[in-house]
């Protein structure tokens, strides 16, 4: 039991949430690539993106996994994206700040959606394995979605520049 839930409930809770942080997450990247503010998907991708962080603490283990430190990691990032964005308004620095951290986060849920796909995917574990997955197709996908970030979170740090409190 988690929180009053089975483990199976737990998870799929879980899994939903981290799902509709990358969904509005993509929505909210394409925002800040088109230079258009879109609050109500920024605000569910930040919150669905900490949620899914903070509930990762709540599965039972025993040890510190990559797992902890890939949620910490993304709870420090959200927690510099939302000052950046609510309490600095973007100002100066804080814009590209803000683009950089959220971008971060949201590939740091997108990895773990990968190797989480690679796992519990029939036809992908087939295709890599080895728990944790490093078979060549494993990386190749891995090292897409990486350059995929890379190049979009450059073109979003220099096309986002929202109107003066035209965002949040």
């Amino acid at each position: 039991m988690v929180l009053g839930m089975s483990l199976a409930t737990f998870t799929l809770l879980h899994v939903v949430i981290s799902l509709i942080g990358i969904v509005a997450g993509l929505v909210a990247m394409v925002g800040l690539l088109k230079s258009k503010p879109l609050p109500g998907w920024t605000g569910l991708f930040l919150l669905t993106t900490i949620l899914t962080s903070v509930t990762g603490f709540f599965f039972p283990v025993e040890k510190l996994l990559p797992s902890h430190v890939i949620g910490i990691i993304s709870l420090v990032l959200l927690a510099v994206a939302c000052l950046a964005l609510y309490g600095q308004k973007l100002a100066g620095p804080w814009r590209w700040i803000y683009v950089l951290t959220a971008m971060i986060s949201l590939y740091l849920n997108v990895f773990v959606l990968v190797i989480q796909s690679f796992l519990k995917v029939p036809p992908l574990h087939a295709l890599a394995p080895s728990v944790p997955p490093s078979e060549p197709p494993f990386a190749i996908v891995q090292g897409i979605v990486l350059v995929f970030f890379v190049v979009t979170t450059f073109l979003a740090i220099r096309k986002f520049r929202p109107m003066p409190g035209g965002f949040a």
